[in-house]
C-alpha cells in the first residue's frame, strides 16, 4: 500500500464503481481499492444521516446501530493535506514489455512476479505491466493466477522462466499461450473452462482487506479479465428521505403502549384520549392510523417496514396543488397535479390514477458489500436476500460508505383496478405464462431460484423504460441520469402501483426543474413512449422473441432490445430484466395482451 496519492476518483464511483474491492488502473499501477480499513478514521469523515436506511442495513447485516460516511473529498485549498483511501497493488504478476532485441520476438512476452523486479519496478532494465488475467469467484475473492501450476500441474513446481505467447492477432484466449523454458505449454483458454477446474478452488484471498486476510471457501476459481464489466458488481442499499408518517404514529403508540394495549375499536379510544398525556402524545395523529398502529403491534407486524413500502405512502399522501409555493422541506417536497393540468379527454391515460411532482428529493445509497461474475439485485420490493453471500468491504464493519443525491421527479400512480381487469384477459394470461417459463429456464441455467416479479411489475417495468426514453427528450438531462423505482404493492392493505422517474446528483441544492415540469405534459410523454414502444427497429424479430425457447439465452426479455426498451443499466433497477413491450401496448403479432390501446 502506498502513501502518496496516484489517482483521483469522485465521491460517488466510490459508491457505485470503484468501491473497496474494486480492481482499478491508476495512471502507472494496477490496485485493488482497500477496504475500510485503509480509510480515514471515520471522525474525519462527513456523517451522513438516514435513520431509516440505517435501521435497514442493521437488519441487513447485523451490525448493531450502522453509521453512515462519506467517502474523503478532496481538500478544499491545494496545500490541505489529503485524506484518500487506501490501495494495494494487485496483481502482482506482470508481463515485460519486449523490445524484440536479442533474439526475441514481440509477440512473446515474459512472465514475472512483483518479487523479481527492481527497485524501479523495471525486469531486466525493461518496463512490465501487469497481467490482465486473474482468478476469482462469485463471493467476491479473487487472487492471482497460479502460472506454474497451470502450466505444469500442482505437483511440479518447476522454477524456469514462463513466457506468454500471441499467435494470434485478436488477443483472444484461443491465440494466448503460456510456455515454460523446459518445454511444457498449455493454451489459456483452457483456464476459462470451469467443468476441467483447471485454477483450482478458491483460496478465498481478499487483498482488498490486506495480507493474512484469507477465508474458507469452497467454490471453484474461475479466470476473470481484471478490466472486465464483470469483475466488481456492487450490492448497494438506497433509500429516499421521505416522510415516514407510519414510523411516527408507531413509535407514539409504542411511547404509551401500557395505556393502549385495551383499545379495541374508536370509542375506546376516545374515551383514554381524554387522560391529557395521552391526547398530547397523539394530537397529530389521525383515530384511524393509531387504531392501525395498535392493531399492528398486538398482532406482532410492527417494526421496520419494507423500504419502497414507506416511499409508496409518501408518494400516495402527496397533497394536490401545482408545487409553486416554497418548500418547507427541502429533503422532501411533493404535490399531486390536478387531474386537468395533465389529462385530456381520451382513452390513452384512462389507466392512470394520478401524477405528482417531486420538486425536492433526497436520495442516500450506501455500500455493503459486491460480489463478481454475477450481480445479486434485490427484489421487487427493494430488499435482498438474506442468505447472499457478498464480499465485505472490512475486516469487522462498523460503519458503511455512503452518499446523497439531491433531485428532483415525477411520480406515476397507475389504477389498481385497470390493473385487475387487464390480468383477467386471456391473451395477457398467456403472455405471462410465456414469461414465467423463460424466467424458469433463466433459474436452471444459472442455478439459482428467485420468485416471477409477476406482470404487474413487468408492465410498470416496460412502461418505466419507454417513458424514460420519451422524458430525455424535452427534460434536458440525458436518458442515463434519469432513475427509476418501481412500485407494487399486493397485500391486505390494498394494492397500489406506482413509478417514479427522478433525477439527482451529489453535491448541489436541487437540479434545475426541468424534470419535474414535464409532469404537466404526461399525456404526450405517454403517447410518446406508446409510439416508440409499438414498433421497434428489429421487428418482427424483437416483437416475437419467445422467452421460453431463447436460442441466445436471453431468458428475461419478451418483446424488448436495445432498439426499443433497454436503456442505461444505472438507471434500471432491475439490470435491465423482465422486460416486454407486449404487455405495455401491441406489437407485432402480439395484439391482445397490452395494457394500453394503440398509440394514434
Amino acid at each position: 500500500m502506498t502513501r502518496k496519492g496516484h489517482g483521483q476518483i469522485r465521491q460517488s464511483q466510490v459508491i457505485t464503481t470503484y468501491g473497496p474491492g474494486a480492481l482499478i488502473d491508476l495512471p502507472r499501477h494496477s490496485a485493488i481499492v482497500g477496504g475500510l480499513d485503509t480509510w480515514p478514521n471515520p471522525g474525519h469523515l462527513d456523517e451522513i444521516i438516514e435513520p431509516r436506511l440505517t435501521r435497514k442495513l442493521g437488519a441487513m447485516t447485523g451490525v448493531p446501530a450502522p453509521r453512515l460516511y462519506a467517502p474523503p473529498p478532496e481538500p478544499g485549498e491545494p496545500w490541505a493535506r489529503a485524506k484518500g483511501i487506501g490501495a494495494w497493488r494487485f496483481p502482482e504478476w506482470f508481463v515485460v514489455q519486449e523490445t524484440g532485441g536479442g533474439g526475441r520476438s514481440d509477440r512473446s512476452r515474459r512472465l514475472v512476479h512483483r518479487k523479481a523486479l527492481d527497485e524501479r519496478g523495471r525486469f531486466d532494465r525493461l518496463p512490465v505491466v501487469p497481467t490482465r488475467f486473474v482468478r476469482a469467484c462469485p463471493r467476491g475473492h479473487v487472487d492471482d493466477l497460479d502460472w506454474v501450476g497451470f502450466v505444469h500441474g500442482p505437483e511440479n513446481r518447476c522454477r524456469r522462466q514462463l513466457w506468454l505467447d500471441e499467435t494470434g492477432i485478436t488477443g483472444d484466449l484461443a491465440d494466448l499461450v503460456v510456455r515454460c523454458e523446459c518445454g511444457r505449454s498449455r493454451r489459456l483458454y483452457e483456464a476459462a473452462e470451469l467443468d476441467q477446474n483447471p485454477l483450482g478452488i478458491c483460496r478465498g484471498a481478499r487483498p482488498w482487506l490486506g495480507i493474512n486476510t484469507n477465508e474458507d471457501c469452497n467454490h471453484r476459481s474461475r479466470l476473470l479479465i481484471r478490466t472486465a464489466s464483470n469483475a466488481y458488481f456492487p450490492q448497494i442499499v438506497s433509500a429516499l428521505s421521505l416522510p415516514d408518517r407510519g414510523s411516527a404514529v408507531e413509535g407514539a403508540v409504542r411511547e404509551i403502549w401500557d395505556d393502549l394495549q385495551i383499545v379495541d375499536d374508536p370509542a375506546g379510544l376516545a374515551f383514554i384520549k381524554k387522560k391529557p398525556k395521552i391526547a398530547e402524545v397523539l394530537a397529530t395523529f389521525e383515530d384511524g392510523e393509531v387504531l392501525e398502529a395498535i392493531g399492528a403491534i398486538r398482532l406482532g407486524q410492527g417494526g421496520e417496514r419494507p423500504v419502497k413500502q414507506v416511499e409508496l405512502e409518501a408518494l400516495l399522501g402527496a397533497k394536490e396543488g401545482f408545487g409553486d409555493d416554497v418548500p418547507i422541506d427541502p429533503d422532501f417536497h411533493a404535490r399531486r397535479l390536478p387531474d386537468a393540468a395533465w389529462r385530456r379527454p381520451g382513452p390513452i391515460s384512462a389507466g392512470i390514477a394520478s401524477v405528482v411532482q417531486l420538486h425536492r428529493l433526497r436520495e442516500v445509497l450506501a455500500l455493503v458489500g459486491f460480489t463478481r461474475f454475477e450481480a445479486v439485485v434485490p427484489d421487487i420490493h427493494g430488499e435482498y436476500e438474506t442468505d447472499v453471500e457478498r464480499a465485505d468491504i472490512a475486516l469487522e464493519p462498523q460503519w458503511f460508505p455512503a452518499v446523497e443525491n439531491r433531485g428532483e421527479g415525477v411520480f406515476v400512480q397507475i389504477g389498481a383496478d385497470a390493473v385487475a381487469d387487464w390480468l383477467q384477459r386471456p391473451a395477457v394470461q398467456q403472455r405471462l405464462d410465456d414469461l414465467r417459463q423463460g424466467h424458469q429456464a433463466w433459474g436452471e441455467s444459472r442455478k439459482v431460484q428467485r420468485p416471477f416479479p409477476g406482470g404487474p411489475y413487468v408492465l410498470l417495468h416496460t412502461l418505466s423504460h419507454l417513458l424514460i426514453r420519451s422524458l430525455s427528450m424535452r427534460c434536458g438531462y440525458p436518458a442515463s441520469s434519469i432513475r427509476e423505482r418501481i412500485y407494487v404493492e399486493e397485500g391486505a392493505e390494498g394494492t397500489r402501483y406506482g413509478i417514479l422517474l427522478y433525477t439527482g446528483t451529489p453535491d448541489a441544492e436541487g437540479t434545475l426543474g426541468g424534470l419535474v415540469q414535464q409532469a404537466r405534459h404526461f399525456e404526450d410523454h405517454l403517447a410518446d413512449a406508446l409510439r416508440m414502444g409499438a414498433l421497434c427497429s428489429n421487428d418482427p424479430i424483437c416483437a416475437q422473441h419467445a422467452p421460453g425457447t431463447s436460442m441466445e439465452g436471453r431468458w428475461l426479455h419478451g418483446s424488448a432490445c436495445h432498439g426499443c426498451a433497454l436503456i442505461a443499466e444505472t438507471s434500471c433497477e432491475m439490470r435491465n430484466d423482465y422486460l416486454d413491450r407486449a404487455l405495455v401496448v401491441p406489437v407485432l403479432g402480439l395484439d391482445g395482451a397490452a395494457f394500453f390501446p394503440a398509440s394514434q
